[in-house]
């Protein structure tokens, strides 16, 4: 990507505004991006004067960016077949499988989303944050299977991010799941605080000094061991109205119904009451079924469903014939 070039002027209704909060609002980038450009020199100001993020812009000025080239990426590019739900110069959706890393991190530096993609897109990726990368909008779990939404601009990123961040109404990310128990009631709200866990940095729970999380459930179907009838299964539908790390696995144990296969906030079933596919499964039973949001440059709403993975279809035929 070559060099690229932007001239803004601050009108009067965004005077006084934070200079990093004015770039942000009437650039492609994002406030991170802004920041690291102010730090590089890669801004400047007419009339002439020193600015750095917390200087207040003033009606009438004019600043000047220089977007240097993107560097490669340092993940290398490797032909991994993706299942592409929607693609289109600024953004594609794909229906992530299990078992799949998106970030290259130690012990995983190769045959990741990121690798995949840097394949599929080439050239028609521009810089994210100054590097030749798809942006990956938001995180699922290696173990999670489903929808996710990635940026091949920066400009598509920064729009889908603010979408992220700030919960706007016309994004909706629905999962399905398969916990251990039955919840009471079988649909309503969970409106409680993640944090980290007080014990075990590693793992997040709810805590009263944690951040807003909400999370909505309801029961799609019950199983129900005939071994003991006191004993049940559940396949849940959750709709995310916050964004917390592990939300819905911890909001689901806070409420007594752990998801199945979760080795980190799951539990093992009583042994002999249920089929062994339930004992042997071997992640947790998370599946990001449906997302929709407004496409940040065309403004048109979409929406996409990704069939249940096929690991979780087995694990409910199995239940229904228990």
């Amino acid at each position: 990507m070559d060099e690229k070039y932007y001239e803004v002027v601050v009108e009067e209704h965004h005077h006084d505004l934070r200079l990093d909060k004015f770039l942000t609002l009437t650039t492609p980038f994002s406030r991170t991006r802004i920041q690291d450009l102010l730090k590089s020199n890669a801004i400047r100001v007419e009339p002439l004067k020193p600015f750095d993020a917390k200087t207040k812009a003033k009606t009438g000025e004019h600043y000047f960016i220089v977007e240097p080239a993107a560097i490669e990426a340092d993940p290398q590019p490797q032909d991994i077949p993706l299942d592409i739900l929607f693609e289109d110069e600024h953004l594609l959706v794909l229906n992530k499988p299990t078992d799949f890393v998106v970030h290259p991190a130690p012990g995983h530096y190769d045959g990741t989303l990121v690798n995949a993609l840097l394949h599929h897109c080439g050239d028609s990726l521009s810089g994210i944050g100054g590097v030749k990368r798809p942006g990956i909008i938001h995180r699922l779990d290696k173990d999670t299977s489903g929808i996710l939404v990635v940026a091949k601009t920066d400009a598509a990123h920064h729009g889908l991010s603010q979408q992220f961040h700030d919960r706007e109404e016309q994004l909706t990310k629905i999962y399905w799941t398969i916990v251990l128990g039955r919840p009471y009631p079988t649909s309503g709200m969970i409106d409680a605080p993640i944090g980290r866990h007080h014990k075990d940095r590693q793992k997040m729970a709810v805590n009263p000094n944690g951040k807003t999380a909400q999370t909505s459930y309801k029961v799609l179907k019950v199983f129900t061991s005939q071994k003991d009838p006191q004993s049940q299964i559940s396949f849940i539908e959750c709709q995310l109205h916050t964004g917390r790390t592990h939300q819905i696995r911890v909001h689901l144990q806070h409420l007594g119904v752990p998801v199945i296969g979760d080795e980190v906030y799951g539990k093992k079933p009583k042994k002999g009451l249920w089929p062994e596919s339930v004992y042997a499964f071997p992640r947790q039973a998370l599946h990001a079924y449906s997302l929709s949001f407004m496409h940040p440059l065309l403004h048109e709403q979409l929406s996409f469903q990704a069939p249940l993975a096929s690991d979780m279809e087995e694990l409910l035929t199995s239940l229904s014939n228990n």
